[in-house]
């Protein structure tokens, strides 16, 4: 039986999925930041604006997703992963000393860059230097630090922001301290984990896969014997090399176009948008409206932002538990049912106008059920499912579709907020986790326990 080195796995996997924490700090920082900024920048009053800075980074997560396939096929995983590390540090460093909305925007879309590029990469990485029986925990662990980043950020802006009294106004916010430098030190916080992300991308080795695919021999087995020794390198490296024989020369969209490519293609993205269109994610962009409709105010809600983050934390340890025993599709099928429920009674709710704990309760519910099934187990199926060639122009496909399906969300909540009530909002969301289910039950197939190159050839087959 093969000994595979899992420190040496598990180094360079938390590495790569350093990504995932910048992702999910700079994704979440700016909704602590949210009551401060608006004041400083005078947006409180232009629904438009407040929408575009909570929603402009989105857009440079999906030029970063875009492009990230066609030039990590090019160039590799690693130096695209070491370009994000240092938008991420130029974002946070640019966006705290703006002193005008224009700068502010800019950095916020260069740090959607970043988020774009790393949420394609990193789980992409991850799942290319992983053996198959430990896949989906490693794959996991990108959104373990996702998580990380979101309790961080939550946690550094409720540290960060001092008490709001009771019946403040905006002139009172603007001029406090928290209305000229707290939000500026949530975005500088930032800096600290993007550069020892810049600086750690270095030590890591390029993913075998993606070399296999350009021809260095020397380079693969070298990596794969420091992941499991020189038979398993060879093993690895014959099953790579074999499925690649029919496979070389460049990308193009007639292979993309194919009925096998179109049904996984379909799968990616469809899975992709919704993990962003079951909504839960609006709790953590727009945490202030939704915990005031529950009668909380703004020193409360950022506590109670804290309780749901450390929620989600605790339940992604969960899933890294049970990703490689109940499968993915399991998982899938369970988080999306339990969510069309919770989203149901949440919506009833908010109808009958109940406040306090028991909506804080269902909001928690709600969350640790998406961060044992859909958060992470999203990411470990598209790093999986997409053949070796054009994984990387696939992967931008898919994570394209999460970030366009993202800024749709984030920009259409207050609409529908508006026109629906929260009851009105939640329930509709219920209904898509619904339809999510049934598609997820009649075209996701399971993938645990299988070689990227034995999912290849059964789900083109």
């Amino acid at each position: 039986m093969q000994k595979l080195n899992t420190r040496y796995i598990f180094t360079i996997s938390m590495v790569s999925a350093m990504g995932g924490l910048l992702f999910g700090y700079d994704w979440v920082v700016i909704g602590g930041a949210k009551p401060f900024y608006e004041q400083f920048f005078h947006i409180s009053q232009s629904p438009f604006l407040q929408g575009w800075a909570m929603s402009s980074a989105l857009l440079g997560c999906l030029l970063g997703a875009l492009t990230s396939g066609a030039f990590s096929d090019r160039l590799g995983r690693k130096k695209l992963l070491i370009f994000s590390a240092f938008l991420f540090t130029l974002s946070a460093i640019g966006t705290g000393a703006s002193n005008n909305f224009t700068p502010f925007i800019i950095y916020r879309i260069l740090g959607g860059v970043g988020i774009g590029l790393a949420s394609n990469l990193s789980p992409m990485y991850i799942a290319e230097v992983s053996p198959a029986s430990m896949r989906g925990k490693f794959v996991s662990l990108n959104q373990l630090t996702i998580v990380i980043g979101i309790l961080g950020a939550q946690i550094a802006n409720w540290q960060i922001a001092q008490p709001v009294p009771e019946g403040a106004t905006a002139a009172d916010i603007l001029a406090s301290w928290n209305g000229q430098m707290a939000w500026r030190w949530m975005f500088w916080a930032e800096t600290l984990p993007a550069g020892a992300f810049f600086l750690l991308m270095f030590i890591v080795p390029e993913s075998p896969r993606w070399l296999a695919k350009n021809g260095n021999e020397n380079k693969v087995l070298s990596i794969l014997g420091k992941i499991g020794g020189e038979e398993y390198a060879k093993k690895e490296y014959k099953s790579i090399h074999e499925n690649l024989v029919h496979d070389k020369g460049r990308v193009n969209f007639k292979f993309l176009n194919s009925p096998g490519m179109r049904k996984i293609l379909l799968i990616g993205i469809v899975i992709a948008a919704f993990q962003q269109w079951c909504g839960i994610n609006v709790i953590f962009n727009y945490a202030q409206e939704v915990f005031a409709a529950a009668g909380y105010g703004v020193s409360d809600t950022l506590f109670n932002i804290v309780v749901t983050g450390s929620v989600n934390l605790v339940f992604t340890f969960v899933a890294i538990y049970t990703v490689d025993k109940l499968g993915r599709r399991v998982l899938m099928i369970l988080g999306s049912a339990g969510l069309a429920g919770i989203y149901a009674l949440m919506g009833a709710g908010y109808y009958f106008q109940v406040t306090g704990w028991p909506l804080l309760l269902l909001v928690v519910l709600g969350i640790a059920c998406y961060a044992m099934s859909l958060a992470p187990v999203t990411w470990v199926v598209l790093s999986e499912i997409f053949p070796n060639r054009i994984r990387g122009a696939a992967m931008s496909f898919a994570t394209a579709s999460l970030w366009i399906a993202s800024f749709l969300l984030t920009y259409t909540f207050p609409l529908l907020n508006s026109a629906f009530g929260a009851s009105g909002t939640f329930w509709l969301y219920g209904i898509i986790c619904a339809a999510g289910l049934l598609f997820i039950y009649k075209r996701l197939p399971e993938t645990k326990g299988k070689s990227l190159e034995e999912i290849e050839v059964e789900i083109l087959n």
